[in-house]
């Protein structure tokens, strides 16, 4: 293989990564790999429009004092997600403030940062953020172009399955199709013109890859983008009063915590709390298809009276393997159960598919003998 060969094989092999993470990242919500900044609050470290090697939160390890963290605000800029540095670390969370900006994101009403909000972090070798220039652009109209593309097919079919992370599982799926079935008519009709013994074109068990990723996103989807961390906000008021979480100092009350599942294959939800003060019971229950399940949010107030902040994180899964291995999955690391959802849906249909398809060539190009379509044909009967 000459080097001509492997320099086009990587530049492909990148631009799949590429994609991937960014697809990744809008199912998920959060950025996966590739991270990038709309504002210049982080300048002169990371410029706007610049991107940087994103590190999930589940798996960079501890929040500390300097590190870049993408983080989910709740009030700054609207909320959403926001890239900034951890400039302080105290008992009620993260005090984080922008490289450019005067003031600590705290002093502007944001709340301290807790755990459950950081969902990445900016990889720092040597302490000096490593940054992509460009990314945003690119992202930002890849995004848009998708968006619009989801938006006009949603008319088109009079469906809202078609926007949202779903849809983006269900577009993938449909090209796959699509240039799988234009890839057979153009293999037959140039067959019939000119004969070769060269096995040129796209390879079947690539198309058949092309569709388990579209699995393994759908069911990324279903898994992450219902569930994740929950903030419930609690008033400690010297006696019990009307209103919303309204409790009185140093006493309790329990709230009705419901689990929706609008799919159409049951899951199992863990509920995990993040600081004390909080609890839920059960913390694990299976969720029947198309149906929902109650459970008991406990919230207790603190003997000093304010306003408190308690987070837990919501995880949920495909019941798909047996409860028993979801369980010690789980126990081990929440995203564990994920991966071996997705390696079992994802790889089971690949292998499935690769052993019904040629594993040649789909434009094998020859007179002689039956073509493609009809091959593909007869071992559907």
């Amino acid at each position: 293989m000459g080097l001509r060969r492997v320099g086009a094989l990587l530049g492909e092999a990148a631009i799949v990564v590429f994609l991937a993470a960014m697809v990744l990242g809008q199912v998920l919500g959060q950025p996966v790999l590739l991270g990038f900044v709309t504002s210049g609050s982080m300048e002169p470290t990371i410029e706007t429009g610049e991107g940087f090697v994103a590190i999930p939160a589940d798996v960079a390890g501890p929040v500390e004092e300097g590190d870049v963290v993408v983080f989910r605000a709740e009030e700054i800029q609207g909320g959403g997600l926001t890239t900034h540095r951890v400039v302080e670390k105290t008992e009620r969370g993260y005090v984080t403030k922008g490289d450019a900006n005067p003031f600590t994101d705290q002093d502007s009403g944001e709340p301290p940062v807790s755990e459950a909000q950081v969902v990445a972090i900016a990889w720092q070798p040597g302490g000096a953020v490593v940054t992509i220039p460009g990314v945003g652009a690119v992202v930002t109209g890849s995004q848009d172009a998708l968006a619009g593309t989801q938006q006009r097919l949603a008319a088109l079919a009079g469906t809202r399955s078609l926007l949202g992370a779903q849809g983006i599982a269900y577009l993938i799926l449909s090209l796959s199709v699509l240039g799988y079935l234009l890839d057979l008519y153009l293999s037959d009709s140039r067959g019939r013109t000119r004969d070769t013994d060269r096995d040129t074109g796209v390879s079947a068990r690539l198309v058949v890859a092309v569709f388990s990723v579209a699995i393994v996103l759908s069911a990324t989807a279903a898994m992450v983008v219902p569930a994740g961390p929950q903030t419930f906000g609690v008033v400690s008021a010297e006696s019990d009063a009307p209103g919303p979480r309204v409790i009185e100092q140093g006493t309790s009350e329990s709230v009705r915590y419901t689990t929706p599942n609008g799919g159409f294959v049951p899951v199992v939800r863990y509920v995990e709390p993040v600081d004390d003060g909080v609890s839920v019971e059960p913390q694990e229950a299976a969720v029947p298809a198309r149906s929902s399940v109650n459970g008991t949010l406990t919230l207790s107030a603190p003997p000093e009276t304010g306003y408190y902040r308690y987070h837990v994180v919501e995880h949920r899964y495909l019941l798909v393997l047996p409860p028993s291995v979801i369980r010690s999955l789980y126990l081990v690391h929440p995203w564990l159960p994920v991966v071996a959802i997705d390696a079992l849906l994802g790889g089971g249909f690949y292998l499935l598919g690769a052993a019904l398809v040629d594993t040649g060539r789909v434009r094998r190009r020859n007179r002689s003998g039956p073509s493609r379509t009809d091959r593909f044909l007869s071992r559907i009967r």
